[in-house]
């Protein structure tokens, strides 16, 4: 829908991912503001899930992960191709596992400390998303085709292996993996009615050897219950949550009740946004802030600019339709960049503005900055808009340490750097 519609009309992935959320919550919590393509309907997804993990363990991937879904069709393929189970090694299947935690460091790690969804390149969920303009995103950001390969290696993978992303990859899989040791649900075998016949071991997609274990407690479990569905004999293996069995079926109808249910109350009360703020009667941005989903018309009511303006600043060639959607022009036009075209026009990354070049309308007659109207409320992204400055050139001006994140509000730099005084630069620069 996102491809089709548009992203100002459908969500993108980001948007419905409560990783990107997770990715998020540093800026939120530091400076009360979300990162680029993250909402509050992210953040209502991140505490659902976090929910399900306590109450449910894995639930979430076992029963509700679409890219979990994408897996498990490619494995029943194979299932109906090879009549076989492919199963790696025990030895280098065991270390292997534990690379999702420390991909779940990483990309956490990053995306705090550069204020950003920093995996989206190399995200395989984010490039499965993106499969109908595959060459536009490479084309944008050539470090997309990261993703694109890591697609293909999961879905072969998956051919191969049961849920090799989950297993070996998944940083949100390792995330409620941790989550889920606290959980009261667990999956219990009575040795006394067992026949171990090992269809458990057999039916699990993360090759847990249950016929082996009294009581199911690994992080690795998903909470599927296929071992479960799978024992013919009743009660040998039953789903226990604080000592009381549930069916499988009725443990599904809960964990989705509880998941779509939270999702609807929270879209009646207005908490579930997740597409951008539409603009208000008479408001305007500035034209780096266009989306590649908007057509050049809508550019122009957007920025408040005429057409000959837009197509002017964005360099865009004479024989392109105002219809036009901007990441659809290059198809038509290779030469043309859209994002190229944004920072020339003076978008948020662009280098061509600094103290020492030609003076913005920031500048007064001397040559100083006029810092008078960036107020501590500001973030640092909209003082450099506002001043029409790059971040570099901005961080050096306000003497702010390049660690901090530019959602940051400037009167709150000093909770991410001790002792920065934001007031006492402003007044030095004045």
């Amino acid at each position: 829908m996102h491809q089709v519609l548009g992203g100002g009309k459908a969500p993108s992935i980001h948007a419905l991912c409560p990783y990107g959320a997770l990715e998020s919550l540093y800026a939120l919590l530091f400076t009360g503001s979300f990162i680029k393509k993250i909402y509050s309907g992210t953040v209502v997804l991140l505490a659902l899930t976090v929910t399900l993990g306590i109450l449910f363990r894995r639930s979430f991937c076992g029963l509700l992960c679409p890219f979990g879904a994408l897996q498990e069709l490619f494995g029943k393929i194979r299932q109906k191709l090879f009549k076989k189970r492919f199963i790696i090694p025990p030895q280098v299947d065991k270390v292997a596992r534990y690379l999702k935690y420390f991909i779940l460091v990483l990309t956490i790690g990053m995306a705090w400390y550069y204020g950003s969804l920093w995996m989206s390149p190399y995200d395989p969920y984010s490039a499965y998303s993106h499969l109908s303009s595959a060459a536009g995103s490479i084309e944008e950001d050539p470090f997309t085709i990261i993703g694109f390969v890591l697609l293909a290696i999961t879905l072969i993978g998956s051919f191969l292996y049961d849920r090799f992303f989950c297993k070996y990859l998944c940083p949100a899989g390792a995330f409620y993996a941790i989550i889920g040791k606290i959980s009261p649900t667990k999956i219990k075998r009575d040795d006394n009615l067992c026949v171990h016949c090992k269809k458990c071991d057999k039916s699990c997609p993360v090759n847990i050897e249950v016929e082996k274990l009294d009581q199911v407690t690994t992080a690795e479990c998903l909470n599927c219950n296929e071992c479960v569905l799978a024992c013919p004999v009743k009660g040998a293996l039953e789903i226990k949550t604080a000592k009381k069995t549930i069916h499988p079926m009725v443990m599904l109808l809960m964990v989705v009740g509880l998941f779509f249910g939270t999702i609807f109350i929270a879209q009646l009360t207005g908490n579930f946004e997740v597409l951008p703020k539409a603009l208000e009667q008479g408001e305007i941005i500035p034209i780096y802030e266009v989306k590649g989903y908007d057509t050049i018309e809508d550019a122009a009511v957007k920025t408040g600019l005429s057409l000959e303006e837009v197509y002017q600043q964005l360099g865009i060639p004479a024989g392109v339709s105002k219809s036009t959607k901007f990441k659809d022009i290059s198809a038509e036009f290779p030469e043309f960049a859209f994002d190229a075209a944004k920072e020339k026009a003076g978008g948020e990354s662009s280098s061509k503005t600094t103290l020492t070049e030609t003076p913005s309308s920031s500048e007064n007659a001397t040559g100083l900055v006029d810092v008078s109207g960036i107020k501590g409320s500001m973030s640092i992204q909209e003082a450099m808009d506002t001043l029409a400055m790059d971040a570099p050139t901005f961080y050096t001006l306000f003497k702010i340490p390049e660690n901090v994140p530019a959602q940051t509000l400037l009167k709150e730099i000093s909770t991410v750097s001790p002792g920065y005084d934001f007031q006492q630069v402003k007044e030095s620069l004045q």
